[in-house]
């Protein structure tokens, strides 16, 4: 007999794909995919070789959370082309799953960075580090701003690039270099989010890749002039040139239930050594 008409039993072909046959007598149940034959003596469902690939179709779109009313719809107009257009919308639609996971992943690596630092690091210390090239979207603002418009400006942000929530960047503030030098430690002229994933960079501020100062502050936000203070001391004596901007950002707000214990990273860029 030709392996193209062999009939199978219901058990023996969910078995072959991998399902359950109640699955099976399901999608029978309500149209969706029928028999090959059924035994009019005992109701028994009979299935052959020749099915396997529109079943598989089926299992497939399941797969990608097609509905069962577009699959029966599909299946009355089965086509290439009507098959080429389902698909091509549901790749588009995993392609934006991919990069949402993407994003998860570098959030979480970066949580976990932080979370390594906190345990390992030393607060009084002054390092060099290696930073790669980040895309930041930044937000203007001024001294006069509240915090509850600064809110109103990160969460305007975060839905203009479809975030979906906070905890998709990281975010902070900066204070140009030339008003660090000059004592005015409390000019913050930009609010900034990084998004772990971007297609493209055109409007976005670059922190650029190369040395960094890095440093940390614990405690209330009035005691971060003194500890700037600290930084360019330690600059002029290791020869440093800063440049750009002072990034600051939050590394333990997860752990945290009181402001005195709020730990900020303060990140500089190092243009060069005098």
């Amino acid at each position: 007999m030709s392996r193209n008409i062999k009939l199978l039993t219901i058990g023996q072909f969910a078995a072959l794909h991998g399902i359950n046959k109640k699955t099976l007598m399901w999608y029978d149940e309500i149209g969706l995919f029928k028999p090959a034959s059924i035994n009019p003596e005992n109701g028994y469902r009979y299935y052959n070789y020749h099915q396997s690939p529109i079943l598989e179709t089926i299992l497939l779109l399941r797969e990608l959370d097609v509905s069962i009313t577009e699959i029966q719809t599909f299946m009355k107009n089965r086509s290439a082309k009507n098959l080429k257009c389902l698909l091509d919308e549901k790749i588009a639609e995993l392609d934006l799953q991919l990069m949402h996971l993407q994003a998860v992943k570098k959030t979480l690596s970066n949580h976990r960075q932080d979370m390594s630092t906190l345990l390992t690091m030393d607060l009084s210390e002054i390092s060099i580090i290696e930073k790669e090239e980040h895309c930041l979207i930044t937000v203007d603002i001024d001294h006069d701003i509240t915090f509850e418009e600064e809110v109103e400006l990160i969460t305007a942000e975060t839905s203009r690039y479809r975030l979906g929530r906070l905890h998709d960047a990281s975010y902070g503030s900066m204070i140009p270099v030339t008003s660090l030098l000059t004592g005015n430690f409390n000019h913050y002229t930009q609010l900034f989010i990084e998004i772990p994933v971007l297609k493209h960079k055109k409007g976005l501020h670059i922190q650029p890749k190369g040395k960094y100062l890095r440093a940390f502050h614990k405690g209330s936000w009035d005691k971060l002039p003194l500890r700037y203070q600290e930084i360019l001391a330690y600059a002029r004596k290791q020869g440093l040139v800063l440049s750009g901007y002072s990034y600051e950002k939050g590394i333990n707000e997860a752990v945290i239930d009181q402001i005195e214990d709020y730990i900020v990273q303060i990140e500089i860029p190092v243009s060069r050594y005098s």
